[in-house]
């Protein structure tokens, strides 16, 4: 008899939904005909499977260890910890510095995001359990474009999770970048335009005119510093959108300097032999979160921040000496 006393992340759906996290490569027939026999029960009682499930709710499995190891299938999760450039931690979020080149999430199986590098941390530092990982994984709340360098979020908790991703859906964050465009910019301005995206070719284009495959985007920069053929740039996001600020400075003629799908090649290649830099010059540093209750009431009115990678400051000196 195996027994699962339900948590705060567990807690909330239903019942059956539970069951298939639990028993991953069980048919949906088996863990119902389960139900019917009376074999996996809630509370001491027979279930329907339709039931939502509170914390501390009691739910049995008499099911041998032969059959709950067939029908419960796990990756192996990699404990060769990355030292993560922790910022913010509480009980429900987790804030690092992601370095460029990491990717925020996987796109193929065999890829090692940040996600699988908070799950190690968080294994590693006795924060979850394997077995916690059956039923809710960790997982970001924002993303970055692989080689875009910053702040990223990670919910530890399932209540962590949905309050920051509709504090995210409601755009109530402040999120800020630095950036190193191409070209002269002496005045702040907020740009405005369409972006669609090309699934295909994982690009985006810009216009000024909307139809119904893109997105309506709005960007705000303030020169922080300028020479005739560089300006590093503050952007504030207004909206977020999948590479926005890059597609959207570029469709005015500022690339991102190291941009090597929206940028200038001539310019990139000077910057890749003088510095060896081989990705964009764009940085999340600065997040400013509203007043805030509930499981996110550690973070609130708060300011967070991340220096930029040696590489940026480095460039940021030669170019802007102050």
């Amino acid at each position: 008899m195996k027994q699962i006393i339900v948590d705060e992340n567990q807690a909330g759906q239903r019942l059956d939904k539970l069951l298939m996290k639990i028993l991953n490569k069980a048919p949906k027939s088996f863990i119902y005909k389960m139900l019917r026999k009376k074999n996996i029960v809630l509370n001491g009682r027979k279930a329907q499977g339709n039931e939502i499930v509170r914390p501390e709710d009691e739910i049995r499995m008499y099911i041998s260890d032969e059959t709950m190891g067939k029908f419960s299938a796990w990756n192996d999760i990699i404990l060769d910890k990355y030292e993560l450039d922790i910022v913010y931690e509480d009980s429900n979020i987790l804030i690092i510095n992601k370095p460029a080149g990491m990717l925020s999430q996987k796109s193929t199986a065999n890829d090692i995001s940040v996600v699988e590098h908070i799950i190690a941390y968080l294994i590693s530092q006795d924060k979850i359990t394997r077995e916690q990982l059956k039923t809710f994984k960790p997982s970001v709340c924002n993303r970055l474009d692989r080689n875009t360098s910053g702040l990223i979020i990670s919910g530890k908790t399932l209540a962590g999770l949905q309050e920051m991703a509709k504090l995210l859906r409601e755009r109530k964050l402040d999120k800020y970048y630095l950036c190193i465009v191409k070209g002269r910019i002496t005045e702040k301005k907020e740009i405005t335009g369409y972006l669609f995206k090309d699934k295909e070719t994982n690009k985006a284009a810009i216009s000024q005119d909307q139809d119904e495959d893109s997105d309506y985007i709005a960007t705000r920069y303030e020169p922080l510093a300028y020479t005739d053929e560089y300006t590093l740039l503050q952007v504030k996001l207004i909206t977020g959108k999948s590479h926005q600020i890059r597609a959207h400075l570029a469709s005015i003629g500022h690339p991102i300097v190291g941009d090597h799908k929206y940028g200038d090649k001539e310019v990139n290649s000077i910057f890749a032999r003088k510095y060896r830099l081989k990705h964009q010059l764009l940085h999340c540093f600065r997040y400013v979160f509203p007043h805030l209750e509930g499981p996110l009431s550690d973070l609130s009115g708060k300011e967070i921040t991340a220096p930029e990678p040696e590489i940026f400051r480095r460039i940021r000196k030669d170019l802007f000496p102050e």
